[in-house]
């Protein structure tokens, strides 16, 4: 059974994700050595950490899009890449 509007969910939320993650980029200082594509992944793990948030605060559904859980997805999304970085920061300075 083929559920109507399902692909365009799943590319709605793949560019959300991207722009969730560039934007964390962006709001993180210094250079982040991240493939595109952990950048997509980092965003995409982020809004669901601020859809969950915000739906636990009672904003609406975990796939709702709304200010607050964009803002905590973006605010997850940057503490997702510190993380990344501090594991990857040991293997690429033994590299150098």
């Amino acid at each position: 059974m083929r559920v109507p509007g399902y692909r365009a969910d799943m590319i709605g939320f793949l560019v959300a994700g991207l722009v969730i993650g560039a934007l964390a980029r962006l709001l993180k200082p210094g250079k982040q050595h991240l493939s595109l594509l952990w950048t997509l992944l980092l965003g995409l793990a982020g809004s669901v950490i601020g859809g969950l948030v915000a739906s636990a605060l009672g904003t609406g559904d975990i796939w709702e899009l709304n200010v607050l859980g964009f803002v905590l997805a973006v605010v997850a999304a940057v503490l997702l890449i510190g993380v990344a970085e501090g594991l990857s920061g040991g293997r690429s300075s033994a590299r150098r």
